[in-house]
């Protein structure tokens, strides 16, 4: 069997890199703090990215000179270099090119795999210019990214799983793909009745149901047999703000279910109708839809609305949600079981949505007619465009120059229309390539 690919992060001390590590997982796996020396040893971790699965090695931070301390963690790092497929070269662009910077670099050019200069710390486009001073180190093209926001982490690693060499065979990748099972998150603030709904979802009482807020500690799932096929419902924490956070167990009940939301196909946002639209679940909504994954809201406890709750509720909707991209809206009672009937045929148009793949030929056909009614503003043009991935539908298109976020946006809502993606979330992702 082939070993999978190793991606060795290297640099001097506190540029970021296990941030970057963590950021790359999703995950809080290396420890992180203001100062330098924290990571001393290898630390090698499983990491995957678009299908590719492939070890994360991250390092103490390399010196050329210092003390018997340095001098070992130094040589840590020399020896996962020496194992690398791929190195990325952390530095930080918020404070330049380095003394130490420029010995790395001359250490670099000696390993037999591609580096990747990774400037870190770039956490708008203002900050960017700044990158091609790391040009002068000579070990290639800086890629600007943000490790503790995530800015640019997912374009560094399509390049990552590109310089892979190609996998010999996808039957194991096929053989998984459809013993896969379609996952629900139930996500929503504590106490809206999230127990009460995956309890009437899977036909027994699995999660506790109780008045008080909080019950729910950690994230129970349950696979089911339905009318749309297997379905994995998982019941999560209610999610409130930090400040209101109180205890240890709590916390981590927080970061489990956010692990899960990030692991679904679809998320079920519910709501207490009553107490209307609330700013945190604004918030959460916007958390969810950052995962990547569509978003069926539901009005729990619908039966219980006056009609004067139920007037401000329908004018809270477009303003509070109405960044989600049309979206489901159910009005349900999990308590009696009134209207959950019609979540399965919502779950299925989604489901649907989020694995579509548009050919590229009618792909390319959507924004030429859309730049044709409306071209991009300082004579940008998309030249081709692809999908490149579904879970979610992933578009690339390749441009003459950069595109305003306002005119991709224009062209995501194109691509909505005419591919019926429904409340699936699309990515856009823009290459520059010359005419």
């Amino acid at each position: 069997m082939t070993s999978l690919p190793r991606v060795v992060i290297v640099g001097r001390p506190n540029v970021g890199k296990s941030t970057l590590l963590n950021r790359i997982l999703g995950r809080r796996e290396a420890i992180v703090e203001e100062r330098p020396g924290v990571t001393r040893d290898r630390k090698e971790v499983d990491a995957e990215w678009q299908g590719r699965d492939f070890h994360l090695v991250d390092t103490g931070g390399w010196l050329a000179k210092g003390t018997a301390l340095d001098d070992k963690v130094s040589r840590q790092a020399d020896a996962a270099l020496a194992t690398a497929d791929v190195a990325l070269f952390v530095v930080d662009a918020a404070i330049g090119v380095t003394d130490e910077d420029s010995q790395m670099a001359r250490r670099l050019r000696s390993v037999d795999a591609p580096v990747l200069i990774v400037a870190n710390k770039i956490d708008d486009t203002a900050h960017e210019s700044g990158i091609w001073d790391f040009v002068k180190l000579g070990v290639g093209e800086p890629h600007p990214v943000s490790a503790i926001h995530g800015r640019g982490v997912a374009d560094l690693l399509d390049v990552i799983v590109s310089l892979f060499p190609a996998e010999e065979s996808l039957l194991d990748d096929e053989i998984a793909e459809e013993d896969r099972v379609f996952s629900i998150a139930i996500v929503g603030r504590p106490n809206v009745g999230k127990s009460t709904l995956f309890n009437r979802l899977i036909g027994e009482e699995r999660s506790v149901v109780h008045d008080m807020p909080g019950t729910t500690r950690d994230t129970i799932d349950t696979v089911i047999e339905t009318d749309i096929g297997d379905v994995r419902f998982l019941d999560t924490a209610g999610m409130r703000r930090k400040s209101r956070i109180d205890n240890d167990t709590e916390y981590y009940s927080v970061v489990r279910s956010l692990k899960a939301v990030d692991g679904a196909d679809i998320a079920m946002l519910v709501i207490d109708a009553p107490e209307g639209v609330t700013h945190q679940d604004q918030r959460l909504a916007e958390r969810v839809d950052a995962a990547g994954c569509p978003i069926v809201v539901l009005l729990n406890k619908s039966d219980l609305l006056t009609t004067m709750q139920r007037e401000a509720l329908n004018d809270q909707l477009p303003r509070r949600l109405g960044f989600l991209p049309d979206v489901d809206v159910h009005r349900i009672s999990a308590l009696s079981g009134s209207g959950v009937h019609k979540l399965l045929p919502s779950l299925r148009s989604a489901r649907d949505a989020y694995q579509t793949r548009a050919p590229t030929r009618k792909v390319n056909d959507v924004i030429r007619r859309a730049q044709q009614s409306q071209p991009a503003p300082g004579g940008a043009r998309v030249l081709y465009a692809t999908q490149g991935a579904v879970d979610p539908p992933t578009f690339t298109l390749f441009a003459n120059r950069s595109l305003p976020d306002q005119y991709l946006r224009y062209l995501e809502r194109q691509l909505r229309e005419s591919f019926d993606f429904g409340p699936t979330p699309i990515k856009m992702r823009v290459r520059k390539r010359s005419e």
